[in-house]
């Protein structure tokens, strides 16, 4: 695959097999193969995540924001697409795209406790580079 090729199968193979990239730790593989799946399969919400997080895994992150904001604009109550969004912002350096995508999450989901420490986490950098 690194010489532009991909794998036999058809699309629904090549997913399967940027997941199983994904989750074997090789993110920046799963990126370039999932990035093929989106543009074989635009729109389809799983495997934009998938996208998403191989992204933001393999420190893409800007292209993690863009993959994350397309999950957000399609559903924008869709907590999850929140919170990868603000995480990637956050690492991009966009502590108010972050901050702001990050209360959105904890506002939907105040029960998952990591979505309130990443807030916390944007909004004190995000304070400590005001002064």
């Amino acid at each position: 695959m690194s010489d532009g090729t991909l794998p036999e199968g058809g699309v629904y193979e090549w997913y399967r097999r940027g997941l199983d990239l994904l989750a074997a730790g090789n993110p920046a593989a799963a990126a370039t193969l999932l990035a093929r799946v989106a543009e074989s399969e635009p729109g389809r919400r799983d495997v934009l995540e998938a996208l998403a997080r191989a992204q933001y895994d393999a420190g893409q992150h800007r292209e993690a924001m863009d993959s994350f904001g397309a999950l957000a604009a399609a559903s924008p109550t869709d907590h999850y697409a929140h919170f990868g969004l603000g995480l990637a912002a956050g690492r991009s350096g966009e502590l108010g795209v972050a901050a702001e995508h990050l209360a959105l999450a904890v506002a939907m989901r105040p029960d998952l406790h990591h979505y309130a420490q990443a807030l916390r986490g944007v909004r004190a950098r995000r304070s400590a580079t005001d002064h």
